[in-house]
């Protein structure tokens, strides 16, 4: 009998990204039936993962009672949390407990958390306002203290970040403007693609557990410095671009006066101590067997008409 893999966010970039992974795979898709939560379960991208064989739930992460029917008899459990819809960690962290609390009390054995970096404790304090990251290592560490045996995804900057972040100027070339202090051939940047490669670090997570419990794989591509991407960049698409670094007041110009400080703190986070804190992403990639992650030029390839 086909054990049951709950996968929240299910019409989103990574959770979407895991279901097409684990039913092309002819293993995981025998030994799993997916459960697919959503809050609308008669949108279009639903019903096509029910088409698919998806069974679709309505559930959402307000509570445990609100989260429970979507992982009750689960043995798997895939939760990603979003930030960025109420831009608050308080709500964030808060949805990430109830959907730990709700698995406990349903008996999961194994759940896989989108996590990142806890960036006030990387950098002292230095860096303290980059709270979609700092939430979800309180998500992480509250599934730690639960006792349900977890792996933890961390995912890399994603790629498809850069279709704001290169940004066609009136005579044709390209921009990239970053905060001073992020330098062009020093900083790594963990290049990902989330609605691509999410899926292929979900099925390491799976299929070498037990041994991936209580890791973190690291779900990136490679470590690219900013002169790397332009060049690469320039290469796919024919044209001149350029990086510069700009003052920090004048980056935050750019951006939403809500997120104007967290995503600066974001961006200097790439130099210094380094998205990942310096960790090697050797072992995550190892875990991958077969599966190859998307590189940057590849992304840039398959994407050429967003930046034309």
């Amino acid at each position: 009998m086909s054990k049951i893999l709950t996968v929240f966010g299910a019409t989103g970039n990574q959770g979407g990204s895991v279901i097409k992974a684990i039913l092309a795979d002819p293993i995981l898709s025998k030994d799993f039936k997916i459960r697919g939560v959503t809050r609308d379960v008669s949108k279009p991208a639903a019903q096509a993962l029910t088409a698919k064989g998806v069974e679709m739930i309505k559930a959402d992460m307000s509570s445990a009672d609100a989260a429970f029917a979507a992982v009750q008899n689960a043995h798997t459990v895939f939760i990603v949390t979003n930030f960025w819809e109420s831009m608050s960690d308080a709500v964030e962290i808060a949805h990430g407990k109830a959907v730990t609390d709700a698995s406990l009390k349903a008996g999961v054995k194994h759940i896989i958390f989108s996590s990142l970096l806890n960036v006030t404790e990387a950098t002292k304090g230095r860096l303290s306002h980059v709270s979609h990251f700092d939430g979800k290592a309180k998500i992480e560490e509250y599934i730690r203290q639960s006792g349900i045996p977890a792996t933890f995804v961390q995912p890399g900057l994603f790629m498809s970040g850069f279709t704001g972040f290169l940004r066609k100027q009136e005579n044709g070339t390209y921009m990239w403007a970053m905060p001073e202090g992020v330098k062009a051939d020093e900083a790594k940047i963990p290049l990902f693609d989330a609605a691509g490669d999410s899926g292929i670090f979900v099925k390491a997570a799976i299929k070498n557990f037990p041994d991936t419990k209580g890791q973190r794989i690291l779900a990136a591509t490679d470590y690219y410095t900013p002169s790397r991407i332009i060049s690469e960049f320039e290469n796919v698409m024919g044209k001149k671009a350029s990086y510069a670094e700009v003052p920090h007041d004048v980056f935050k110009s750019f951006l939403p006066a809500p997120a104007a400080q967290e995503l600066l703190e974001n961006m200097l986070l790439l130099q210094e101590p380094g998205y990942y804190a310096g960790a090697d992403l050797k072992p995550s990639l190892a875990l991958l067997g077969e599966d190859k992650p998307t590189t940057w030029k590849t992304f840039v390839e398959e994407n050429k008409g967003i930046w034309a």
